[in-house]
């Protein structure tokens, strides 16, 4: 990864203890991830980055306590592997539609744009596929759908922004598909997890309010 003889090694005692907080590729769970006992961090010097932190964190939910190596820069910015990953709360969400919104956040933390795009646009076709809605193509499928399910029309207006998102990557002829970016993926992802919470999560805690008050 670092290649040349003008890559230092500085002092490992100049950097080890520094905070890294990230979300816990493993369990989900959000903080300040703690040193791993007696392995002391590593500081290089590169000249077309500066200064890198390298090093290994233990996840602090110590239910799950996941080892992750991590690579920092001067003003903070993080990357770790395994890498990071979009919070996705998956209550209530059928199981089809759950796994393939979670492969599409599973290719965006591995910066595979292209391939996280296809898999939303995949999402919107499960989610067709379990209410029911019937037509030739995606299109005329998300139309059906609006008969079958009540969210804001905010959100049918974003699923079939959605259902474009990709839609030359699934044509090998065409090269429009090398303009997806992550910022693009990005907003698509969020948007895609709001259509699941209307369609399904709200549903969902209703019912077990409604299962509260049987109590």
């Amino acid at each position: 990864m670092f290649k040349g003889k003008n890559v230092k090694l500085i002092n490992p005692a100049a950097c080890t203890g520094i905070n890294v907080r990230l979300r816990c590729p493993v369990c989900g769970h959000l903080g300040t991830f703690e040193r791993v006992k007696d392995i002391n961090d590593l500081m290089i010097h590169v000249p077309t980055s500066g200064a890198l932190y390298l090093g290994e964190r233990s996840c602090p939910n110590i239910e799950c306590s996941a080892v992750i190596f991590f690579i920092r820069d001067t003003s903070g910015y993080v990357v770790s592997y395994p890498p990071q990953r979009i919070d996705f709360n998956k209550e209530g969400i059928p199981e089809n539609v759950k796994k393939t919104l979670e492969e599409a956040i599973e290719c965006h933390a591995n910066q595979c744009y292209t391939a996280s795009a296809m898999m939303i646009r995949k999402t919107l076709e499960e989610i067709c596929e379990e209410k029911g809605a019937k037509g030739e193509d995606l299109q005329k499928r998300i139309k059906d759908l609006s008969s079958k399910i009540i969210i804001p029309k905010e959100l049918l207006e974003g699923m079939d922004e959605l259902r474009l998102l990709g839609n030359d990557a699934t044509h090998i002829e065409s090269r429009l598909y090398e303009n997806i970016e992550k910022e693009e993926v990005d907003v698509a992802i969020e948007f895609a997890k709001e259509i699941l919470k209307a369609v399904y999560q709200y549903e969902h805690l209703l019912g077990r309010l409604r299962n509260l008050k049987k109590k």
